[in-house]
């Protein structure tokens, strides 16, 4: 039988087969950790579930002498050899197929754990319908998908506090470590608020951060570039804000669990109307979890049927109880669509950014955190970072997580060239040697 094999899958322009048909149960297996197997599958696959058959059994190994683990070489009559009880009950837990994963992973990372190959992923995932690169970060439930298909079940990694000594520090945010680094309290200089927007799906995050920027997302400035820049600074008087542009809540989670900080506030959208969802109660858990303070956007107030009061009740309920019941969580009223107190709610940022103090050493070298990266057709690797000390510059070396490279250009929110970025500055780099994951420090 002809096997189709991809050799070197992280190769960047790997070739896929011409016509390969996937069927839906997807259960034999063809390719494994030390070549082809000629069996009954359509097409070539990589080694599933750690090297397991269908009903369980593992595959046999490779001895100590150097015997070959290749099945063909072995009569189909043949009884295995008997394995002591204690090697039973050691190999137990292996067999039971669990592993443990974060709540969002890359397509890379869920490959090792999988113990397959980053194509084999790909292809899984553009079965149903998503297509995703090797650095595209997918939530859990989406990775449980891969790893049944796979014959492995996945497990949520449960994250535990790390034992602290009486009297000990523990860990530390990236803020924090920030603002170890700043021994000089004269060189500090108060910096933009960086402020993320979360909520529901279609409770109009995706208007509000329209009217904020008093135009549509989509629309562009002439010249530049059109590469879409997932964070952005909107003028507020003689003020700036910088906005995070998250797709969902996977960028943030992933932000969270490498231990960057971010963001400073976060602007919670519920709609007056259908109050609070479960993906409402999943952005509060988020942002609680990285200690970020909360001001909640209560969105389409201009409609019939909308009831503030019954919304602040379950707001109250989950922890954020609000200023004017006595708790210290603005609530502020808006319609997104019709743009009815935006410039209120931005007030209320800027005033809870002044009692934060933010302040930021722009002289050094810059550091900051990787919002998104991705592989541009025209402009090779890019990443989207934010810049929250130091300032960058066009022609830095700079390190991002496992990536290097020089930055060849810069560009702004609009797509504007640009030669330099001071704190709280997101901004667009090339000339990278490779494509960071979201959540990595640069520096």
């Amino acid at each position: 039988m002809d096997v189709v094999s991809c050799t070197n899958p992280e190769r960047r322009g790997f070739v896929m087969p011409r016509k390969m048909l996937v069927p839906s149960h997807r259960k034999e297996q063809t390719q494994g950790q030390h070549g082809p197997r000629e069996e009954k599958s359509l097409y070539a696959r990589g080694r599933r579930g750690r090297g397991r058959r269908g009903n369980g059994r593992r595959r046999p190994q490779r001895t100590r002498g150097g015997r070959s683990r290749d099945a063909a070489s072995t009569p189909a009559e043949t009884a295995p050899a008997p394995v002591p009880a204690a090697a039973q009950e050691e190999a137990e837990p292996e067999e039971s197929g669990r592993v443990e994963i974060p709540e969002v992973i890359s397509v890379r990372d869920l490959a090792k754990v999988l113990d397959t190959t980053p194509i084999e992923i790909i292809k899984i995932l553009m079965s149903y319908g998503t297509m995703a690169t090797i650095n595209e970060l997918i939530d859990f439930d989406t990775a449980s998908i891969v790893a049944e298909e796979l014959g492995m079940e996945v497990v949520q990694e449960t994250l535990v506090e790390p034992e602290v000594e009486a009297g000990a520090e523990g860990p530390k945010t990236l803020r924090e470590r920030l603002m170890e680094m700043e021994d000089d309290p004269a060189k500090l200089r108060p910096r933009p608020p960086v402020v993320t927007v979360l909520g529901h799906v279609d409770h109009g995050k995706t208007t509000l951060l329209d009217a904020i920027r008093h135009t549509n997302v989509v629309a562009r400035e002439s010249g530049g570039i059109t590469q879409h820049i997932a964070a952005y600074q909107v003028p507020v008087d003689d003020r700036k804000i910088t906005f995070l542009d998250t797709p969902g809540h996977a960028a943030f989670t992933a932000m969270r669990a490498r231990g960057a900080q971010a963001t400073d506030i976060a602007i919670l959208v519920v709609a007056a109307d259908d109050g609070v969802m479960p993906q409402t109660r999943e952005a509060i858990a988020h942002v609680q979890a990285a200690r970020v303070p909360i001001v909640v956007a209560l969105n389409k107030i201009d409609k019939d049927n909308a009831n503030p009061d019954r919304v602040k009740q379950q707001l109250a309920d989950l922890g954020l109880q609000p200023e004017d019941w006595g708790g210290d969580t603005p609530v502020v009223p808006i319609s997104a669509k019709k743009k009815i107190n935006i410039d209120e709610l931005l007030a209320h940022v800027l005033l809870m950014a002044d009692e934060m103090e933010l302040k930021a050493n722009p002289e050094g070298e810059a550091i900051g955190t990787v919002i998104e990266a991705n592989q541009d057709r025209h402009l090779g690797n890019v990443a989207t970072v934010l810049v929250q000390r130091g300032t960058l510059r066009t022609g830095d070396s700079v390190v991002l997580g496992q990536v290097w490279g020089r930055v060849r250009a810069m560009f702004d929110d609009q797509g504007q060239p640009i030669e330099e970025a001071p704190p709280s500055t997101p901004v667009l780099i090339t000339g990278l040697q490779g494509v960071p994951a979201a959540g990595d420090i640069f520096q």
